[in-house]
């Protein structure tokens, strides 16, 4: 008798507050949806960073005729052969180093042929103006800097750089734009939330009669409040339905279909990773309304 009196309420209180919860299930969903998008972005990031860091080369490029005269660090002359094979060697004996590549400057001049092959410069660019390099794949990529303080600055080394610095800053983008998702997700919840209390004391003034009797009878607070709580835990589980909906949706038809497609250099997060998701989402989904509903009622049917 009791669970179909709650039940009728929640029926009641859904019925007479269409609008509001309609608003309170899109809020929601929409809140809920960048908090899974940001947390799946941030995955993204960590598996981006992981396998391009684990992938970058140190490269130590070596004086040749030209920098002689324009780089300090080359005043001594262009690199010699006695040189390179001391460089080569030091490098292939070092614990740090997994492999080593020997690029000349032919080979560097047709890498850059390719690369370049639609601008202008390409065509007064010689190859006498390119730098032999060793290309160093690290067992540590972190420990870019020992390698770096072993060559830096050595007759014939022109300069040790590290592409690390050139990804770090795509991710500091990538990273910018998830934080301003999550900041735009926690306005979103605010919204949601402020929506719910509302909704919440607009049902419980609408039936204040109702509440009053049941006070008279000797219903326990708790009673009173439970056909509310569960209103706003219903639309707050249905906004997370809708949420994994879009979550699911971007995934399949937005990254598997579009972007995969297009971008195969970027190894995008799988299936694992959303269904890991969505049950925080239906969990935030269903706790959220339920205790905003909560507290707001503790106030309002204070007697």
């Amino acid at each position: 008798m009791r669970a179909h009196f709650v039940l009728s309420e929640i029926g009641v209180g859904l019925r007479r507050n269409v609008t509001m919860t309609f608003a309170v299930i899109v809020s929601v969903a929409l809140s809920l949806a960048l908090l899974g998008g940001s947390l799946l972005a941030r995955e993204q990031v960590n598996s981006m960073e992981d396998y391009w860091y684990d992938r970058v080369e140190v490269s130590i490029f070596l004086c040749n005729a030209n920098d002689a005269e324009t780089e300090p660090n080359c005043a001594r002359g262009p690199v010699t052969e006695e040189q390179k094979q001391r460089i080569q060697a030091e490098l292939e004996e070092n614990d740090l180093v997994d492999r080593v590549y020997y690029e000349s400057a032919e080979q560097a001049f047709e890498h850059y042929q390719e690369q370049q092959r639609d601008s202008p410069i390409a065509a007064v660019v010689t190859p006498d103006q390119m730098q032999e390099s060793f290309r160093v794949k690290l067992t540590d990529p972190t420990q870019y800097e020992v390698i770096s303080s072993l060559f830096a600055g050595r007759d014939g080394v022109q300069s040790v750089t590290d592409q690390r610095s050139l990804l770090e800053n795509l991710f500091n983008l990538l990273n910018g734009v998830n934080y301003a998702a999550l900041g735009l997700m926690a306005l979103m919840l605010v919204v949601a939330l402020l929506l719910i209390v509302n909704t919440v004391r607009v049902s419980a003034f609408s039936r204040r009669r109702e509440t009053g009797i049941m006070r008279l009878v000797g219903a326990s607070s708790f009673y009173i409040q439970l056909p509310f709580i569960l209103e706003a835990t219903i639309a707050g589980l249905m906004g997370a339905v809708f949420a994994c909906l879009l979550l699911v949706g971007v995934k399949y038809f937005a990254i598997n279909n579009f972007l995969a497609e297009r971008i195969p250099v970027i190894e995008f997060i799988g299936w694992d990773a959303v269904l890991a998701v969505l049950p925080w989402v239906l969990a935030v989904g269903v706790l959220m309304p339920s205790v905003a509903a909560f507290f707001a009622l503790r106030r309002y049917l204070k007697v």
